[in-house]
């Protein structure tokens, strides 16, 4: 820190003066070091990527007037679990929030400096980005990270949040290389998302309540659980359970772990009945 003031013991000019609206410009001309993706690489060939644990599975979805964002509690450093009660999920400012899966250390800093640059900007401007300009921005943000990536630590973050033009919820994709993608409906990542999305594709309606969707969503992650060796499942006797966050025109709501062992214990009972989980209608 000792570095960012000059030798008077001052901060230097950009501190002190009117500049952009983004953050990560900013730190990018004062402090280009402290950006994950512009940090020294570690070497090591293909096994560098194993240094960290890997953030598993994320799924989200959308009902009439916002959306669920949810994810498992483990990570993973190859066949060993890292964590069993990791957070994934992100409050980015009071109508989105953003998930990581794959590189976890990775994944968190660059979702604490998305925090940081959504606030950055309210500050400057004095009003908050549109969602399809938080959008754009962490795609940018993630492109920044290709050289890491390119070495085998690679983030891949869901967008979820409320739309206050369209009064709907919305969910984004990305690539490693910074491509974005609207995704409709639900949609899941990380290493279980396969199963997760199969769940999704049998439960989802468009009329969801909020209620339905929150199960629908840890009904999922249950199923990515039975399937996935990476995905961790409701742990009833450490009493873990997966996260899940509400977005809604009322803003960004995380909801109390006793509200999600309530559901989460109620699947685990009715697995025991059926293992396979409810069954979507043939027709």
């Amino acid at each position: 820190m000792s570095e960012t003031f000059d030798g008077g013991g001052r901060l230097p000019a950009a501190f002190m003066t009117p500049g952009t609206s983004s953050f990560t410009d900013f730190l990018r001309e004062v402090n280009p070091d402290l950006l994950p993706g512009l940090r020294d690489v570690p070497q090591g060939g293909s096994s560098a990527q194993h240094l960290t644990p890997e953030a598993t599975t994320i799924v989200a979805l959308t009902f009439p007037g916002g959306a669920v964002l949810a994810g498992d509690r483990r990570a993973t450093a190859g066949n060993v679990i890292a964590h069993r009660d990791m957070d994934k999920l992100y409050r980015a400012d009071e109508f989105s929030a953003i998930a990581i899966a794959g590189a976890a250390g990775v994944g968190i800093e660059l979702a604490k400096l998305f925090q940081v640059e959504l606030e950055h900007y309210e500050k400057m401007e004095g009003h908050s980005l549109s969602l399809e300009g938080k959008a754009n921005k962490l795609a940018t943000m993630i492109r920044g990270n290709l050289a890491m990536a390119l070495q085998g630590f690679v983030v891949l973050p869901l967008l979820v949040g409320y739309d206050e033009a369209d009064r709907a919820g919305r969910i984004f994709s990305y690539d490693p290389v910074g491509g974005r993608y609207e995704e409709h409906r639900f949609h899941s990542i990380g290493s279980g998302s396969v199963y997760a999305s199969g769940a999704l594709k049998k439960l989802f309606t468009d009329g969801l309540t909020r209620d339905d969707a929150v199960t629908a969503a840890v009904q999922s992650l249950y199923d990515a659980a039975d399937d996935d060796a990476a995905t961790g499942g409701p742990d009833v006797h450490r009493k873990i359970y997966p996260l899940v966050d509400v977005i809604t025109e009322e803003g960004h709501r995380r909801l109390p772990n006793d509200e999600i062992a309530e559901v989460a214990e109620a699947i685990v009972r009715a697995r025991s009945e059926r293992p396979e989980g409810p069954t979507a209608p043939l027709r």
